[in-house]
């Protein structure tokens, strides 16, 4: 049974570097893992062995029967000292940081989200950021979907009353717009084919009228959280098309390769 048992489980997913890991086999039946209890039931005499029949056409995993089989020292040596096993932060595809080699941009309020007033009264407060584990409450309540107010219709005779807002409307929206974006994701999140922003250049020079005064990380904090919707509203057809000067640019580039990918960047148009 032994030998059997071990022959049957001979599956990529049940390896750690090429060899069989009884830790790896245990977590899997405890999860009910679907792969192994096929492979189970494939081989007879093993179906007899873990599984009861309480009816024809229906059985049950005696898991913990498995479960001390895996832990006989006889069926496999002890996976913690024969094998070589890790343990560390990983990437969210899996991938362990020290084996990472993707480059990224690490700076100050990093994980924070910034309320990002944009007026030029706004320029003189203190700008207000909420940490992403310290204050996830205020930031639902900041990017919750809120109610668009005082629609009008522009055509070519002016500006009209609106009596109706149809699917297929264009919007023009005043206001804040990481406020804007999340309220808009519900309808539109994917289904964007271009997203054009022209976004303050940090400059302090700049005459349009929105805080153009950030500091270095709070203006990179401003453009990742506002980045990040963007990239949940574009379709995976769609692009999108940063105007920016080379005070910035090169950091936008880094920051941008995070959120899209690198492997999506197009060109650089100067």
């Amino acid at each position: 049974m032994k030998q059997k048992l071990e022959k049957l489980l001979q599956h990529p997913e049940f390896l750690v570097e090429g060899q069989l890991n009884k830790n790896k086999l245990a977590e899997l039946a405890r999860k009910y893992d679907t792969k192994l209890l096929e492979l189970l039931i494939s081989e007879e005499e093993v179906k007899e062995h873990f599984f009861s029949r309480i009816q024809e056409g229906i059985l049950v995993f005696k898991k913990d029967v498995f479960l001390q089989f895996l832990n006989n020292k006889e069926f496999l040596p002890d996976s913690f000292t024969a094998y070589k096993t890790k343990i560390g932060l990983a990437t969210e595809s899996g991938q362990y940081l020290s084996e990472n080699n993707n480059v990224v941009l690490n700076f100050p309020y990093k994980d924070c989200v910034l309320e990002g007033g944009q007026t030029k009264e706004d320029s003189k407060r203190q700008e207000v950021f909420f940490n992403e584990t310290l204050a996830p409450t205020e930031i639902t309540r900041l990017l919750d979907d809120k109610v668009l107010t005082n629609f009008k219709r522009y055509d070519k005779d002016g500006d009209h009353e609106l009596t109706k807002l149809n699917d297929n409307d264009n919007l023009i929206i005043k206001g804040n717009n990481l406020i804007a974006l999340h309220s808009l994701k519900k309808r539109f999140a994917g289904k964007v084919k271009l997203i054009y922003i022209d976004p303050p250049y940090n400059t302090g020079s700049d005459s349009f009228n929105y805080n153009d005064t950030f500091n270095h990380s709070t203006w990179l904090t401003f453009m990742k959280n506002r980045l990040e919707i963007a990239r949940e509203l574009l379709s995976d057809e769609g692009s999108i098309w940063i105007n920016i000067d080379d005070d910035e640019g090169h950091y936008v580039k880094v920051l941008v390769d995070g959120i899209f990918g690198r492997e999506n960047f197009i060109n650089t148009i100067i």
